[in-house]
């Protein structure tokens, strides 16, 4: 792959303290009873949507993961965060006019939000690979899930069926070596999900998560293979969430399953840290930058957190129009 350019590198690391910012943000919105909706943090896995959706198009789909519920891959199709905290908030300003909590969708920038249930993805990024597919654009699908996601039958379904038909998606697979509370190896057959890739006769790699540049390049070249046509990609992400599942839930797989000094080796390879000494090492960033990068997300959360808190919320004669089956 060419190498990327100055601005290209910035903005990646741009991307990542954006999404760290906006996950802090919410972390401290759920501790003071401000949500109204669970926050699953994305902190350690800032790297996979941020690198993964940096080399998409606008017309192109992304289905996103529930970490973060699904800003930080958000964030690089053009989505603002204060739309997202007004969602979170259940107002009228949000995302999906307050009424869709953490299942967020923008067709206009190709987001289809967050799966109802885990695993969902699949089958879902699979029917609109199929549409792109007709459409002839060269659009491509981008679906994000994690280890538990895997080891639904549905997922294994999908992957067959695209990889016979050749429909161009993308799977992203982040896993962090645990699904809810329950560790991968005690639910998955291989020890590494990008093994099952050789069963549907497509490409498997795995990446390191934690690497922002190493996700960009492996999801580059998964979608440039699904807009010539060749067929899906299955790509494994080795990542770590440092927090609980969900903020206001205790870590019950704290200490016994996810030992202190554990977390800590991995936070070690926190995915902006990395980024940021990299940059650092090149000379593409500065300190001066940097501390003026960290300023900018942390003042543009603080007005997403004003501009949602003073939204109005939806008007309750709306219910009529969005119900589904009436």
């Amino acid at each position: 792959m060419p190498e990327l350019t100055k601005d290209q590198k910035l903005a990646l690391y741009r991307g990542l303290v954006r999404a760290r910012k906006y996950d802090e943000l919410n972390v401290r919105m759920a501790s003071e009873g401000k949500l109204l909706t669970f926050y699953h943090s994305a902190q350690g896995h800032e790297a996979i949507g941020v690198g993964a959706c940096s080399v998409l198009r606008k017309d192109d789909y992304v289905y996103m993961h529930i970490r973060g519920h699904g800003v930080p891959y958000a964030i690089g199709k053009g989505i603002d965060p204060k739309n997202c905290v007004a969602e979170h908030l259940g107002k009228a300003t949000g995302w999906g006019g307050g009424i869709t909590g953490v299942h967020m969708v923008d067709k206009e920038n190709g987001v289809l939000g967050v799966g109802g249930t885990i695993g969902s993805c699949f089958v879902l990024s699979a029917g609109y690979a199929l549409a792109a597919k007709k459409r002839g654009k060269g659009q491509v699908c981008v679906c994000f899930t994690g280890d538990g996601g895997m080891q639904r039958g549905q997922a294994h379904e999908a992957m067959n069926m695209a990889a016979s038909w050749k429909l161009p998606v993308v799977w992203v697979v982040e896993n962090n070596l645990m699904a809810w509370f329950t560790p991968f190896c005690d639910t998955s057959a291989v020890k590494d999900i990008a093994q099952v890739a050789k069963a549907y006769d497509m490409p498997g790699v795995i990446v390191d998560g934690m690497d922002v540049f190493a996700v960009r390049e492996a999801v580059e070249k998964a979608v440039k293979r699904a807009r010539k046509g060749e067929g899906p990609s299955l790509i494994e992400c080795k990542t770590y969430r440092f927090r609980s599942h969900s903020e206001g839930r205790p870590d019950a797989c704290h200490n016994k399953l996810r030992p202190q000094e554990e977390i800590e080796k991995w936070k070690e390879r926190d995915p902006v840290k990395l980024c940021r000494e990299r940059l650092l090492e090149e000379g593409v960033l500065t300190v001066e930058l940097m501390d003026g990068i960290e300023r900018e997300y942390a003042v543009e959360m603080e007005e997403a957190e004003k501009f949602a808190l003073e939204s109005p919320y939806p008007d309750p004669s709306r219910l009529p129009e969005i119900v589904y089956a009436p």
